[in-house]
């Protein structure tokens, strides 16, 4: 009898080693490396269809100018979000990897898509519940599809069988973490059996042109479960956010080969399901009956649309000691940045303040545009005024206290226009060669931080 082979795998990155190791010297990690059985390469090994072995020949190279491109159209779905978010639509032959925390509303949000898809035959394949727990959330949805397939399997080579029947337009695997094969002799969710199962998709993929989605798991600090070569190996990474005791969701990419990644999609959970938020300025804005200091509202971009946020800041002077500066939401480096602004070229005494932040909504947001807004919110409650509430902002503040232009002008102020907003700050020189005419919202250009501080709070 042979002996088993074994080497060790980092659970973080993937780094192999042939003995054990106290620090991974790939990603810097401790104590992440397990023992896993492994098996040399056979012949057929982690081909999803073992009948066409004989028929494929090597790939030649081939000059640029050689190779036929025709652009395949999008598979476009009925959920404008996640059209957006892809770029505009499905693109064939990809693979699109979801990530999530448990009970975010992952699998509702597939099961959604594939009830959607009715005139497209979608192969929804769970390893984590049954066949009637599926058909029980998919009753509570309004949508319904006779071209949606379900199968409860966690073998890839049973999965494979049961695609060669049904020939699917779509795949969903929920979750790749429970999925196995038989090439490797490893647990389910190892390093091996992720990498190995998810190539095996990789090549069905590209081969027949069928989209896979596949639904992961992350740690405890929010990156995608499994090796990090996973991340790469797919085409799109969306990552689904969000408090669960809250009922809102947020879709971010944090990659995409074939659009932006920098698109933002809202859901709003519901009983019966997911909703989308075609207008999410609205739900980003606390209806309030009376104004309240501290709060100011900045105009902010996530790839191609425009959101209004609001901005809550509380600044009070410090009880026990050292400061104590905390944001939610917002980079805690830019905001001390925004207060050593404040404090050198404002005058305002802020070194023995308490400072806190919040972004509303539980969005995090990184636009520099945002500074403005932030630094109004920080003033206001410094200061025990109001902002205006028919005013918002939209400029970035350099470390000399003066306002910078931002891109993408002209859509802030029609967002703002469009919510009812009076009044918008902005950049003296960002509105250069912009027709201010078209607008009925008054546009209000400021240069320092000192001409802001003397029209709204003087």
């Amino acid at each position: 009898m042979s002996k088993t082979k074994t080497s060790y795998f980092c659970q973080n990155c993937g780094a192999q080693s042939p003995k054990w190791l106290g620090k991974c010297p790939a990603c810097g990690e401790w104590n992440t490396y397990v023992e896993e059985i492994v098996e040399k390469e056979t012949s057929g090994r982690g081909s999803w269809k073992q009948a066409n072995q004989k028929e494929k020949r090597a790939s030649t190279p081939r000059r640029l100018q050689e190779i036929n491109y025709e652009e395949q159209p999008r598979l476009v779905t009925n959920d404008q979000e996640l059209d957006r978010v892809l770029g505009g639509g499905i693109v064939p032959g990809s693979l699109i990897l979801i990530g999530g925390e448990p009970g975010i509303g992952k699998s509702t949000l597939m099961l959604q898509i594939a009830l959607m898809l009715s005139q497209t035959k979608v192969l929804y394949v769970s390893g984590e519940e049954s066949e009637s727990q599926i058909k029980m959330r998919a009753e509570r949805m309004p949508h319904s599809s006779a071209n949606c397939y379900i199968l409860s399997e966690t073998n890839t080579q049973n999965i494979f069988q049961q695609i060669e029947l049904l020939k699917p337009e779509i795949l969903v695997i929920d979750s790749i973490q429970t999925l196995y094969s038989k090439h490797v002799e490893s647990a389910t969710g190892s390093v091996s059996q992720v990498r190995e199962c998810t190539a095996e998709l990789i090549k069905f993929a590209k081969e027949t042109g069928t989209p896979v989605f596949l639904v992961g798991h992350i740690t405890k600090d929010g990156a995608i479960a499994g090796p990090k070569v996973l991340e790469h190996m797919v085409d799109t990474v969306l990552q689904f956010e969000g408090d669960r005791h809250l009922t809102y969701r947020i879709l971010r990419t944090s990659k995409n080969r074939f659009g932006s990644t920098h698109e933002l999609g809202i859901y709003e959970m519901r009983s019966d399901g997911l909703r989308t938020v075609s207008n999410p300025s609205e739900i980003l804005l606390t209806q309030r009956e009376e104004l309240l200091n501290g709060v100011a509202i900045g105009a902010m971009m996530e790839g191609n649309r425009s959101l209004l946020i609001e901005i809550q800041s509380l600044v009070s002077p410090a009880t026990y000691g050292t400061p104590q500066r905390s944001s939610t939401g917002h980079d805690a480096k830019r905001l001390n940045m925004l207060l050593a602004v404040l404090e050198k070229r404002g005058g305002m005494r802020l070194g023995q303040q308490d400072v806190f932040l919040n972004v509303a909504g539980g969005l995090r947001v990184d636009d520099p545009a945002l500074d403005l807004a932030v630094c109004a919110s920080l003033i206001s409650s410094y200061e025990d005024t109001p902002v205006p509430a028919d005013i918002c902002f939209a400029g970035e503040v350099g470390l000399g206290g003066e306002i910078r232009a931002v891109h993408r002008i002209e859509s802030r102020i029609s967002e703002a226009e469009k919510l009812g907003f009076n009044r918008i700050l902005v950049s003296k020189y960002a509105v250069k060669g912009v027709d201010l005419d078209k607008f009925s919202i008054k546009i209000v250009q400021v240069t320092k931080l000192e001409e802001m501080y003397q029209g709204l709070f003087l």
